[in-house]
């Protein structure tokens, strides 16, 4: 058998294109990030109160407030507790929050405000399943691993009792 070469044709240039601005469109909405920047530029607050807070809820409606916590932090401005959330950076960090949250709570319960004893318990309950999170994470390390449990103790002691958590964290750090 004698080999045959293929006859085929040169292939064509395509001869549509794109139409410009071919992308997704844009809605013309601004992010949650924009509008949060927009407004601490215009009210310049030295730190995120109680009224600060639920007027930046109302306003990113729809938004965690994980998320604005989030974005608040990489602002840079300050969030008065419980607003802020507990800082699990260092210990340092988280002894000074919860040492915050516990001003808020015992001052929310002396008024009578049981709703705000209640959000600075669930800020102190919603950072610790955090920690459990990072501590159970396979790409944890060990030393990382052993912080976030002995943050985890932190916690469960301020839940426990939170007005004994000041005395009892300067006992513990001498300890540490």
């Amino acid at each position: 058998m004698d080999r045959v070469g293929i006859i085929s044709r040169e292939v064509s240039p395509n001869t549509w294109s794109l139409p410009p601005n071919s992308a997704v469109p844009t809605t013309g909405k601004k992010s949650k990030k924009a509008v949060l920047g927009e407004s601490l530029r215009k009210k310049r607050p030295a730190s995120v109160t109680a009224p600060d807070w639920k007027e930046l809820l109302q306003r990113l409606a729809p938004i965690s407030e994980s998320y604005l916590r989030r974005l608040l932090r990489d602002s840079g401005v300050p969030v008065d507790a419980p607003y802020g959330g507990v800082n699990q950076k260092t210990f340092e960090d988280l002894e000074k929050s919860l040492v915050a949250m516990e001003q808020v709570y015992s001052a929310a319960l002396d008024s009578g405000d049981r709703g705000q004893a209640q959000y600075a318990r669930n800020a102190v309950i919603e950072a610790k399943e955090h920690a459990r999170f990072a501590a159970r994470s396979t790409k944890t390390s060990p030393e990382k691993r052993a912080e976030k449990k002995e943050m985890i103790q932190w916690m469960l002691v301020w839940l426990e009792n939170p007005g004994v958590f000041p005395a009892w964290v300067k006992l513990r750090r001498q300890k540490m």
